[in-house]
């Protein structure tokens, strides 16, 4: 009875991490559309154009080009971290594996194939394209979302920066010309500086700082070389 009891009333505990960062990421996006619009609103007024009501902002290029360009960036650093640190380590961080087992390990380790457990996922137990598949799927999926962000962004990019040069009386570029643009490569490459900053710095901080009870966080008490030990 009482664990019935705890499990009817654990779904806000067991999803609490996800909740509160997905309610906060449209909280944020919703500020995020209400200052866009009153920016883009104020450069319309100057340039002598009607302002756009709120329906219209969130539908409109400029706004998803805002939205999707920091979307990528995100996609890709954790693409690139999942990858990574399969082969590079960095001692005395619990964001690297320890040093010795750098690489994609065995598979007893893995608990694939003939070493996967009654409990682990169906195709973790196979030893065809299914498990090749699923024993890469996070990175993939990943990478995916990446290259589709990417795309939306340059899409979406191409069609904000057209409507700039219309606004200006100036020629509109093809797709294919505007992601050759410094006006692109600068909006892409900010966001991917600063994500490859934080990762390193987080890489590198947890080293030496701790945060008790995050598993962020090597445990308080564990000396700083210690690797891959979360606490």
């Amino acid at each position: 009875m009482n664990d019935d009891r705890e499990h009817r009333g654990s779904f806000w505990r067991d999803n609490s991490l996800t909740l509160a960062f997905g309610t906060a990421f449209l909280v944020v996006l919703a500020c995020q559309a209400v200052v866009g619009q009153a920016e883009f609103n104020e450069q319309l007024t100057v340039e002598g154009l009607q302002p756009l009501a709120f329906g219209e902002y969130l539908t409109s290029s400029d706004f998803a080009v805002d939205v999707t360009e920091n979307w990528q960036s995100e996609f890709l650093q954790f693409f690139l971290y999942i990858f990574g640190t399969v082969y590079l380590v960095q001692r005395g961080s619990p964001e690297s594996k320890k040093v010795h087992e750098a690489g994609t390990e065995s598979e007893e380790e893995q608990r694939m194939g003939d070493h996967a457990r009654a409990d682990s996922p169906r195709w973790a137990g196979t030893k065809d394209w299914r498990q090749t598949l699923y024993s890469r799927s996070l990175g993939t999926v990943m990478g995916l979302l990446f290259v589709l962000s990417w795309l939306a962004q340059s899409i979406t990019g191409t069609a904000a920066y057209n409507d700039q040069q219309l606004r200006q009386l100036e020629e509109p570029l093809s797709w294919a010309g505007y992601i050759v643009t410094p006006d692109f490569w600068n909006r892409t490459l900010q966001n991917w500086q600063s994500e490859l900053l934080a990762v390193a710095a987080m890489v590198v901080l947890s080293i030496y700082l701790r945060q008790r009870g995050s598993p962020e966080s090597k445990p308080v008490g564990a000396a700083h070389h210690t690797t891959g030990v979360e606490g």
